[in-house]
């Protein structure tokens, strides 16, 4: 289960990524709680929510051309140093009880253009230190940092805000928000231990050379590679259409916790660690495993049952009920996910890697678009049909993208069904 991490650097690197994750799912919660306290809108959350990962649109395409072109360690390093910084300054403003909605906002789109520019890097470096035949379970591990943190990280943090507010969250005063600033405190530590992680790599991350080559030229090259690849291609649309109707309870845990269960921030921390209790199962099953043959029948079939868990959990009536079909979602997105992205990897031509990634990554930035009309829909219908909606809107992509890909279904152990 366990086999690359016997790699010197990819153990390092895993590392870095968990204590990053932990930190992204811990600030997640904290800026969730509050922005719902501030607003009681779940149209500001995925103002909030879009306002992070729109940048990717922008500045990962140049990512990935600075992935192929520059070494990949300074990017990764230098984007973290700076993402520690602004969360900062961030926590600075809160704790001073000056934070505003547009403060998230700002430092929103400040972040995730930092994060659009290095995570490509990131991505493009793990194929560079493990051999391909421990690629499905160094991908696998991977999805499983996130995993993980998703089973802690919420939970830690709605403690955290509860302990740090003397147990009165629902209070208005200063206390509740000062709580969060000193967790925000802890998250830029975090990232920091994530910095010296990766500095410990021995691998640099050596770069393409493309001596006279423009760099929009490089970004050219690497659409013009999707357009040939019709299998990267359609494995692109299935790593974004169906998560960003699949991930609608992350998105809007907040909302669902405040209106269904009447919940504080220990509830919604209970709530999104049985959704990484979930994610972390499905990606540690899969790095059992390892390559499994009919990995495109295993992601359709794991799409469905994923859609079947959200109706499930749209219509818990307590937490205990909406934590168990909280994991059936977290399990079936996890496989989905992660085998998505080892098959996509393993497809991927090492040459044009980075920039590929890259348009992965500037497609999953315009994902939270998906999740406008289901936020209205939240807004305006209550939060449980609103996540029923988003549930046969994921289950309907899936059976379109069995049509117009039919490809897709034939893949086995890697590219095309080879």
């Amino acid at each position: 289960m366990f086999q690359s991490l016997r790699i010197r650097d990819f153990r390092h690197l895993w590392v870095a990524n968990l204590v990053a994750s932990f930190a992204m799912q811990m600030q997640m919660v904290a800026r969730g709680w509050l922005i719902y306290d501030i607003t009681s809108s779940p149209l500001a959350l995925t103002w909030v929510v879009l306002s992070f990962m729109l940048p990717s649109f922008v500045f990962s395409l140049w990512g990935g051309v600075l992935a192929d072109r520059v070494r990949k360690k300074p990017i990764m390093i230098g984007g973290q140093l700076v993402n520690a910084a602004a969360t900062v300054a961030l926590a600075m403003i809160v704790y001073r009880g000056d934070v505003t909605f547009w403060h998230f906002i700002y430092f929103g789109l400040f972040n995730g253009a930092i994060m659009s520019l290095s995570m490509p890097a990131r991505a493009a470096v793990v194929p560079e230190l493990v051999p391909e035949r421990v690629m499905v379970n160094a991908m696998a591990l991977q999805s499983a940092t996130y995993s993980a943190a998703r089973v802690a990280g919420p939970a830690l943090a709605g403690w955290l805000i509860a302990w740090f507010a003397g147990g009165d969250v629902n209070d208005s005063t200063h206390s509740s928000t000062a709580a969060v600033g000193i967790v925000l405190y802890i998250i830029a530590g975090m990232y920091l231990v994530s910095v010296v992680a990766t500095a410990m790599l021995r691998y640099q991350g050596h770069p393409t050379p493309r001596p006279g080559a423009k760099m929009l030229d490089d970004i050219a090259e690497g659409f013009r590679y999707m357009g040939r690849e019709r299998i990267v291609l359609g494995l692109l649309v299935m790593g974004i259409v169906p998560m960003m109707f699949g991930f609608a309870p992350s998105f809007l845990a907040p909302v669902f916790n405040k209106e269904i269960l009447d919940g504080d921030p220990q509830t919604l921390g209970y709530l999104m660690t049985a959704m990484g209790v979930g994610s972390l199962s499905g990606s540690l099953l899969l790095a059992r495993l390892g390559d499994i043959g009919g990995k495109g029948k295993v992601m359709f079939a794991c799409c469905y049952v994923w859609a079947l868990g959200l109706v499930g959990f749209a219509l818990s009536p307590t937490l205990a009920v909406a934590m168990a079909f909280g994991i059936i979602v977290g399990i079936f997105g996890s496989l989905v996910g992660s085998l998505n992205m080892s098959v996509v990897t393993l497809a991927i031509a090492s040459e044009v890697r980075g920039r590929v990634m890259s348009i992965m990554m500037m497609s999953f930035g315009i994902m939270p678009i998906g999740m406008i009309p289901i936020a209205a829909a939240a807004e305006f219908t209550g939060i449980a049909s609103a996540l029923v909606g988003s549930a046969i809107l994921l289950a309907a992509s899936m059976a379109a993208l069995g049509w117009w890909f039919p490809e897709l279904r034939r893949i086995d152990k890697g590219h095309g069904g080879g």
